[in-house]
């Protein structure tokens, strides 16, 4: 059900959530009040809390960037490939175990895990050729020439799924890994201390901005450019050994459509007549005609969609299901029979140990259920709440899974 919010001396709120939390709400306000903020704040109907910005919502900002409604992990986003592989050849788990045990030998998967030597990319230089003479950058760094290839942590992925045809898909979900986080960091660091000595009083300290046209914000926008290609890279080669992987276990294959975009982002775009900083953050693009992917969670359907270039969401869409339990709350109240339940039929991982600051005097006691399928909202619900956004064309089943 989609809704308008005005907000008293600031710009409405639009959402494609029937309710909103608080804190989610809290936020879009804050974003309602910013100085950049340009004609209205969208909402999907993913959107829950996120540092600054709700994730699953999208501004667009005049003359101004917001590193925070950027995010972190800038680039994150989606890759799939179909397969004219039978689902009927997978129909046993320990053959998707295979597969899936030969991917993991091939990409280090989650946080603190790389590559032991570093990958070349041409990228690296091409961005090292446009930077300013004499001024060092903490970027791109060994890790980062390591991690180029690797599966980050928490809510990413790489997903054996069966389409409702009957044949194979393959999808990965990552993004810039810590190159991602060290610039999103250094730029929202140098855009508070801007918008002090500029005297901008703002609804919320972690929305400073940097206007897009002084020295800084372009800095942050090439360096954001760069941690982009550096994401669609990383799902291009984690990809390519996915597909080796599946390739040697199955035999010769032919690998159909390919859809690879990202959900952390922004970029100049004209929207209501005018040129202006769009801001999706944990939101995927749906212009009219263009495919995209939204995921479920590791035990849900997922979906390749196609935009219907709406103007209200900036044309926007839901990046995934998005959650509805904090990590915390599901990993103390979900019950672990309920959590197998939901993935009954799926090759996966058991739950490891949950690592928090607040579970070592509790070693042991808790399983990692952060990322189980009754943390997330209904991703039918989800979709069902943005049919004037998308157009669904592909529904995907999970069938194996391996998490960050």
């Amino acid at each position: 059900m989609k809704w308008i919010k005005e907000i008293e001396g600031g710009v409405p709120v639009k959402s494609w959530c029937e309710q909103v939390e608080p804190g989610a709400m809290t936020q879009a306000v804050n974003l309602a009040h910013h100085p950049a903020t340009f004609r209205h704040v969208a909402l999907m109907p993913d959107c829950h809390v996120g540092y600054g910005m709700p994730i699953g919502g999208v501004i667009a900002c005049e003359n101004a960037v917001i590193p925070n409604a950027v995010g972190v992990d800038i680039g994150c986003g989606m890759v799939a490939v179909e397969t004219d592989c039978p689902a009927d050849k997978l129909k046993e788990i320990k053959d998707r175990r295979l597969i899936l045990n030969a991917v993991k030998t091939m990409i280090p998967v989650g946080e603190a895990h790389s590559h032991q030597q570093e990958r070349d990319w041409k990228g690296f230089s091409a961005y090292q050729k446009n930077l300013q003479p004499g001024v060092s950058y903490p970027w791109p760094a060994q890790l980062d020439r390591k991690n180029l290839g690797t599966l980050g942590g928490g809510n990413h992925f790489i997903e054996l799924q069966t389409s409702e045809d009957g044949m194979i898909w393959l999808m990965i979900h990552s993004g810039s890994r810590n190159l991602g986080y060290k610039i999103a960091s250094h730029y929202h660091k140098l855009a508070q201390h801007l918008n002090a000595k500029m005297h901008c009083e703002l609804p919320c300290k972690d929305l400073a901005f940097l206007p897009a046209d002084s020295e800084p914000g372009m800095a942050y926008i090439r360096d954001m450019n760069f941690a982009l290609d550096y994401a669609l890279e990383n799902r291009h080669r984690m990809m390519a050994s996915f597909k080796q992987a599946f390739e040697d276990f199955i035999g010769t294959v032919e690998f159909k459509r390919e859809v690879n975009i990202h959900h952390n982002y922004a970029a100049l775009e004209t929207h209501f007549d005018k040129d202006v900083w769009v801001h999706r953050k944990g939101a995927t693009s749906a212009k009219l005609g263009e495919v995209g992917i939204i995921p479920g969670s590791m035990g849900t359907p997922s979906y390749i969609a196609e935009g219907l270039g709406n103007p209200e969401s900036f044309m926007s869409c839901s990046h995934g299901a998005g959650r509805k339990m904090g990590r915390n709350q599901a990993v103390k109240t979900l019950p672990v029979e309920d959590c197998d339940k939901a993935m009954t039929g799926i090759a996966y991982d058991r739950w490891s140990p949950f690592k928090a600051k607040w579970n070592k005097k509790n070693k042991g006691k808790y399983l990692d259920l952060s990322e189980a399928p009754l943390a997330y909202k209904d991703i039918e619900e989800v979709i069902e709440a943005e049919l004037d956004l998308i157009k669904p064309l592909v529904k995907l089943y999970p069938i194996g899974v391996v998490k960050g």
